[in-house]
C-alpha cells in the first residue's frame, strides 16, 4: 500500500489529484504543522475499518471474516476449533 503525505495547504490546492491517488490505491495523509491529522482512504478500506471497529476487541477473527470468496469455510473452521477464550499470559519476570 502506498502512502502520500500532504500539508493542509497542499491538500486544498491539489484535492482533485489527491482523490485520484486514493482511487488508485494510495492513502493520502493530511498533516498540520507536520503532524498527521486526517487520511483520505478508499471507501472499501473505510468499510473494512468500520467492520473491524464494530467487532470490538473481543470479537475475534470469526466476527470480522466475510466479504471474500471462501471466507465462509474459514468462519466454520474457526468456530469448530477447540481453542476458545483468551490465552493465559505468563509472567516472564
Amino acid at each position: 500500500m502506498r502512502r502520500r503525505a500532504l500539508s493542509v495547504a497542499e491538500a486544498k490546492a491539489t484535492l482533485s489529484d489527491a482523490i485520484r491517488d486514493v482511487e488508485a490505491g494510495t492513502t493520502v495523509v493530511i498533516t498540520r504543522h507536520g503532524k498527521p491529522v486526517v487520511a483520505l482512504v478508499r471507501t472499501e478500506d473505510l468499510n473494512n475499518l468500520e467492520r473491524l471497529r464494530s467487532a470490538g476487541p473481543d470479537g475475534g477473527l470469526a466476527s470480522i471474516a466475510g466479504g471474500w470468496e471462501g471466507s465462509e469455510q474459514m468462519v466454520e473452521a474457526i468456530e469448530a476449533s477447540p481453542r476458545r477464550g483468551r490465552r493465559r499470559i505468563t509472567d516472564l519476570d
